[in-house]
C-alpha cells in the first residue's frame, strides 16, 4: 500500500515536472519547486525529504533549458520582451530627439552660411564697383 502511494506520488511529480517544463503553467504558478509540489499534490517538505532525486532532476532540467536560452514559463519571456520593447522605444525617442536637434542645427548652419555668402558677394560687388570707378585700393599694413 505504501509503495503504491509512493509510486503514484512519483508519477504525479514526474507528470507535473513535464507539464511545467513543457510551458503549460497554470495561472498563479511559476516554473519552480513550489509549483511542482502544488501541481503534483505532494507537500514540499515531502518532496525535499522523500523525492530529492526528482527535485534535483527538475532543477537540472530547468537549468539546461535556461542555459540554451529558453524559458519554460512564457510569462517570464513576455515580461522580458516587454522590458526590451520599452527600452527600445526609449532609445528610439532619444534618437528621434537627437535627429531633430541635428536637423535644426543643419538648418541654422545653412542659413548662416547663406547669409555669409550673400555678405561676401555684396562686399565683392562693392569692391568691384569701387575699383571700376578708378579708386585704388590701399594694401593692408
Amino acid at each position: 500500500m505504501a509503495s503504491e502511494r509512493h509510486t503514484q506520488a512519483e508519477a504525479r511529480i514526474r507528470a507535473a515536472m513535464e507539464q511545467l517544463l513543457g510551458g503549460d503553467i497554470p495561472e498563479g504558478l511559476r516554473c519552480d519547486i513550489k509549483s511542482l509540489s502544488i501541481l503534483s499534490r505532494v507537500p514540499r517538505a515531502t518532496l525535499y525529504r522523500t523525492y530529492p532525486h526528482l527535485k534535483q532532476e527538475f532543477e537540472q532540467r530547468l537549468g539546461r533549458v535556461r542555459e540554451t536560452g529558453g524559458e519554460p514559463d512564457p510569462r517570464v519571456q513576455i515580461d522580458r520582451l516587454t522590458e526590451d520593447v520599452a527600452r527600445l522605444r526609449g532609445r528610439i525617442a532619444r534618437m528621434s530627439q537627437e535627429l531633430s536637434e541635428a536637423e535644426d542645427f543643419r538648418t541654422t548652419a545653412l542659413s548662416r552660411l547663406a547669409a555669409q555668402h550673400e555678405e561676401i558677394v555684396s562686399l565683392r560687388r562693392e569692391l568691384s564697383d569701387t575699383t571700376a570707378r578708378g579708386l585704388r585700393m590701399v594694401p593692408p599694413r
